[in-house]
């Protein structure tokens, strides 16, 4: 299968820090890799209703759900571009992972052996210097991908607050460069023993 990678843009603003370093980090794919950038500002979802008693799940045909769920099946690797918002993920990116609640249960798509063996990747930006800020948002991504059966590449870390100041982040952009390179192993559960 040929590499696909889905970027999914969760920032509130365009071209901010989180933006910058995975477009730096992008640039290193081989140009046979597709990509494909959706920002979920621009595509918003609207609030995810939990129907996972219910039996009335039907796939959506249009829309930016559609266009979210579509594009994520037919992705090898997904990378979530989250600013890092109160220690976490953004509120768009949380909306979108949601959804992937609902998905596991929509006919003929059979979500969680589709994403199974695929990879999950994070690119974010924080303002702290000290990186174990984000470990809450490293988890929130790193247990979506062990739940999923899928690779987790990890979270490539920048530090910026205004916009551009990760362009100044000598190690993040060195590690830019080989971020997408790496072997991504299997994500596990932290209470997971070999």
């Amino acid at each position: 299968m040929t590499r696909r990678f889905l970027f999914v843009l969760g920032s509130s603003r365009s071209d901010g820090n989180t933006e910058l370093l995975a477009r730096r980090a992008a640039e290193q794919l081989p140009e046979s890799v597709e990509q494909q950038w959706i920002d979920l500002a621009a595509h918003p979802l609207p609030d995810f209703e939990d129907l996972r008693h219910d039996s009335d799940h039907v796939r959506p045909t249009r829309g930016n759900v559609a266009l979210l769920l579509d594009a994520t099946l037919a992705a090898t690797d997904v990378v979530i571009v989250s600013p890092l918002y109160w220690y976490s993920v953004s509120a768009h990116v949380k909306r979108y992972l949601d959804y992937w609640s609902g998905w596991l249960r929509t006919p003929g798509v059979d979500f969680k052996a589709t994403m199974a063996g695929r990879t999950l990747w994070g690119v974010t930006a924080l303002a702290h210097e000290e990186q174990e800020v984000a470990d809450p948002l490293v988890g929130t991504l790193s247990n979506s991908a062990a739940y999923l059966r899928m690779r987790f590449g990890g979270v490539l870390l920048g530090n910026g607050s205004k916009p551009g100041d990760v362009l100044g982040d000598a190690d993040a952009l060195a590690r830019a460069k080989t971020f997408f390179a790496q072997d991504a192993p299997l994500a596990r559960f932290p209470y997971e023993t070999d």
